[in-house]
């Protein structure tokens, strides 16, 4: 006991020596033993194991087809259609992806369900639709959610039009070709898709069911016929016309 008591004092004295070498401005490892260790947890991604997220370095990559209009459809309609000046061919406005469900008035999940599908295949947060006026029939009543629809500009409509093109519609089973009376007169062309599969994005194990999209095209050409040659030189899949002897 005594000499426990006798130490007391003598370990009084180290820590305060510590304590003024500090307040001298001495040289303390201990700050730089925890900047090195959140160094290394940084590095890691942190012992929880949550990724610390970085800033993209490099651009999102151009889409393809809007540097393909620029070096090969403008010249071509130009010279088929003979254009006074290239401002005048027709181009893309908008892709509108719509999915009606007609379940959401017994099944509250399904416009969640839809939404997330729509959101996986365009990148970008669907709005619900609601209906107009009620419809006796149908059991529907005004402002009730009936579908959930997305509409795509700028790069993510290339982006979108490149891959359903060459990816998704393929992917289709006994694909033939698209029906070319999907136009309505004045320029703009839907699809109608029984299947969200058929998109890759689309994970089979998570869909809750099989659900149909409708796909419009909207664009700036004056009749069916400017608008049917702009999307084949898009590379849309249309089905070839039979010539009659």
């Amino acid at each position: 006991m005594l000499d426990e008591e006798t130490q007391q004092p003598e370990d009084l004295e180290e820590t305060q020596e510590s304590q003024d070498s500090e307040a001298a401005g001495g040289e303390v490892e201990q700050p730089e033993a925890e900047d090195s260790s959140r160094r290394q947890r940084r590095e890691r991604g942190g012992r929880a194991g949550a990724a610390v997220l970085e800033p993209p370095t490099e651009p999102p990559p151009a889409p393809r087809l809007k540097e393909k209009f620029k070096s090969e459809i403008i010249p071509t309609m130009v010279r088929e259609f003979s254009y006074a000046n290239p401002m005048e061919v027709p181009r893309l406005q908008k892709i509108v992806l719509n999915i009606g469900v007609g379940e959401a008035l017994t099944n509250g999940r399904a416009i969640e369900a839809a939404g997330q599908d729509l959101t996986t295949i365009s990148g970008q947060k669907p709005i619900v639709t609601r209906a107009r006026q009620s419809i006796a029939g149908f059991k529907i009543r005004q402002g009730n959610a009936i579908g959930t629809a997305v509409t795509l500009r700028g790069d993510r409509m290339y982006h979108f039009l490149d891959r359903l093109v060459n990816t998704a519609l393929p992917r289709i089973r006994d694909f033939r070709g698209l029906p070319r009376r999907g136009l309505d007169g004045r320029g703009n062309f839907s699809i109608g898709i029984r299947e969200q599969i058929i998109f890759p994005e689309i994970d089979y194990n998570d869909i809750d069911r099989i659900r149909g999209l409708q796909v419009t095209i909207a664009t700036t050409a004056k009749n069916d016929t400017e608008a049917m040659r702009l999307l084949e030189l898009y590379g849309m899949p249309f089905v070839r016309e039979t010539v009659e002897a």
